[in-house]
């Protein structure tokens, strides 16, 4: 099995992304749901983290330009 190193995802601003940090994702409010960084899922997958909108749904992506950190956050129950 293919061990991928770690690595701590950032934003363009700098921030360190966390799960339930508020976020723009193409200009719409949403929250991370979950960060891939290693893992199966980040091996089937790739690393990015999982944004959830009430506008779109679940969308999988890596930090870059169009998501922008906003605040920090908790996940609803």
């Amino acid at each position: 099995m293919l061990r991928l190193p770690s690595v701590a995802l950032k934003y363009l601003s700098g921030e360190e992304v966390k799960v339930g940090d508020h976020v723009l994702y193409h200009f719409e409010a949403g929250q991370v749901e979950f960060v891939s960084e290693g893992g199966r899922f980040c091996e089937q997958f790739g690393v990015g983290v999982m944004i959830l909108a009430p506008s779109f749904g679940r969308v999988f992506d890596q930090p870059d330009e169009d998501l922008e950190f906003i605040s920090r956050g908790e996940l609803p129950l």
